[in-house]
């Protein structure tokens, strides 16, 4: 089967955004692992950096309506692999090399660097011969297939489906799996994934990418990108999407990721309500809202759910050794919090005394040093904090030397170089905000540090679920939370909670390692647990609310 995206007319068609694009999916097609796009300006000579057998390749690529590439494109691609230490570098042309080029070429590999070149002929081979689908070492697990088929049978009985699974358990491959099975038997069918914001777009074509065949074009709809055509699968923002919906774009089935984003009104409703005739379903792993809308009305009832603790109990995420530190907590308060009836405000505020950045530092270097080859997120307050808390890391342990910060104040191009040379281990930890909340996959994870407040359990459950994902060589993810507010133990006491439930002796035999979510000082925790047991709303109370706890007598 051709791989229409690799022939020279649509290389030609594409331009210059679309001889990068089509090589990134060719190379998930060649076997190629966490391919990133970092095209732009400040590049260093470097389109696409991939991994394939923990090496670093790169890849420079040059589009031409006519006439070949000069020796600048050589020499680009030689400061590109200096600058990102590259195993491999390949230089990409729709057409070929001219005469100084390839003299360039040729003296480069005389002193022992060797660049290799992929011309329009070697891609229309390429497109020939990679397989029909990308490769994947994993089949469907048994509860993902048994998701796809809920979704399935929901979507040709109602005409709708959600799917509620904890952040690492393969949300998007199942809705992948269901967009495969509808192209399966309507070939020619619209197909229309639809995310809030153009980041998450973007990681969503790619993910889909392994699901369908190479015949089927992908197309991005943005802001910034708008394609030929919108035939095939669409992947877009709401508000592009929507644009083109009231023009007169009707797809046939519909995907919207996180789904908890859709609201009674709204843009992501009137989408929905202009395609009624579409099939659609919802993918979240939170489906909580704020203003307490229940997406349940939109979508009907999960078609299938499985949570953090399920998850864990059966083996397919990484079991937790989860640390929350309150060794500067107020007895006084403590004492008297049963007569006195705190606002939830006023409760932190007292109760929970910070902790120093040097403390912090010495809790994070010991768990560091028991974490075999530690990747690390530290989840800070503001950009500010993470900047700050990267340079003092950095200065505080030689291991820590490569530090990083990541935030949304950074350009996308240097956030996807950061991601990559994360996951080479070139960058063992990475201090951030939010940009870490939703769509990042980074399965290395296993410390993550959480010294900022956050009031949303559909944030906190996103953010710990960034270190949830199995990976080799990986025991558990341990946590350490400094966080001081009562509504984030409320919600790592009900994980324990419903942990100890899942876990029975039969999983625990089967399981190498057994989650445990522990006080710094257990005498306090032991109160907790009591205090929160009679604060059942807790979780997502607000601020004002005055809370009454039980009497204390005997803690000490």
């Amino acid at each position: 089967m051709s791989a229409g995206f690799l022939t020279a007319e649509e290389l030609l068609r594409g331009g210059p955004t679309g001889l990068p694009h089509a090589i990134e999916r060719a190379l998930w097609h060649l076997g190629f692992g966490d391919v990133r796009m970092i095209d732009g300006a400040g590049d260093n000579g470097a389109d696409l950096l991939a991994v394939r057998d923990r090496e670093q390749w790169v890849f420079q690529c040059k589009w031409k309506a006519g006439g070949r590439v000069d020796r600048a494109g050589v020499d680009d691609l030689e400061r590109a692999r200096v600058r990102y230490r590259a195993d491999k570098s390949v230089l990409v042309t729709n057409t070929d090399l001219n005469q100084a080029a390839s003299e360039r070429r040729q003296a480069l590999k005389g002193v022992g660097i060797d660049i290799t070149v992929w011309h329009g002929a070697t891609l229309a081979e390429i497109g020939r011969a990679m397989p029909d689908t990308v490769p994947s070492p994993y089949a469907l697990r048994p509860y993902q297939t048994d998701a796809a088929d809920a979704l399935t049978r929901d979507l040709q009985c109602g005409g709708t489906a959600l799917l509620v699974l904890a952040t690492g358990l393969g949300k998007t491959v199942i809705g992948g799996e269901v967009i495969r099975r509808h192209l399966a038997t309507e070939p020619n069918a619209r197909v229309l994934v639809v995310a809030h914001i153009k980041e998450l777009v973007a990681q969503l074509e790619k993910a889909i990418w392994r699901h369908i065949p190479k015949s089927v074009p992908t197309r991005l709809l943005t802001g910034d990108r708008k394609p030929g055509g919108l035939d095939g699968v669409l992947v877009g923002t709401v508000e592009s999407v929507l644009g083109e919906v009231r023009l007169g774009y009707r797809p046939d089935l519909i995907m919207i990721d996180e789904t908890h984003h859709v609201a009674e009104t709204g843009r992501f409703a009137e989408l929905l309500d202009i395609c009624s005739d579409a099939r659609q379903f919802g993918v979240t792993a939170t489906p909580w809202r704020g203003d307490k809308f229940d997406i349940t009305a939109r979508f009907g009832e999960p078609s299938f759910k499985m949570g953090i603790a399920e998850g864990m109990a059966a083996g397919y995420l990484s079991a937790v050794d989860y640390r929350i530190y309150v060794d500067n907590i107020d007895w006084d308060i403590v004492r008297r919090a049963s007569s006195h009836g705190y606002s939830i405000k006023d409760l932190n505020r007292s109760l929970f005394l910070p902790q120093r950045d040097e403390e912090i530092v010495e809790h994070l270097r010991e768990a560091w040093r028991r974490t075999p080859d530690p990747r690390a997120i530290v989840f800070c307050q503001t950009k500010e904090h993470a900047e700050h808390i990267a340079k003092l890391l950095s200065t505080s342990d030689s291991a820590w030397a490569n530090a990083s910060y990541m935030h949304s104040g950074l350009p996308p191009q240097r956030r996807q170089i950061l991601l990559n040379e994360f996951r080479l281990g070139r960058v063992p930890l990475i201090t951030c905000v939010d940009v870490f909340n939703e769509g990042v996959d980074v399965p290395d994870v296993n410390l993550i540090a959480f010294l900022r407040v956050t009031h949303s359990r559909r944030i906190f459950v996103q953010q710990l679920g960034r270190g949830l994902r199995l990976s080799p060589g990986k025991d558990a993810l341990r946590v350490l939370d400094f966080v001081t507010d009562i509504r984030r133990v409320a919600a790592t006491l009900d994980l324990r909670r419903t942990l100890e439930a899942e876990e029975t002796e039969h999983l625990k035999l089967r399981m190498p390692h057994a989650s445990r979510i522990e006080f710094s000082d257990k005498t306090i925790g032991t109160l907790m647990d009591h205090w929160i047991r009679d604060a059942a709303d807790l979780e997502t109370a607000a601020d004002e609310v005055h809370l009454q706890f039980p009497d204390t007598k005997g803690i000490q």
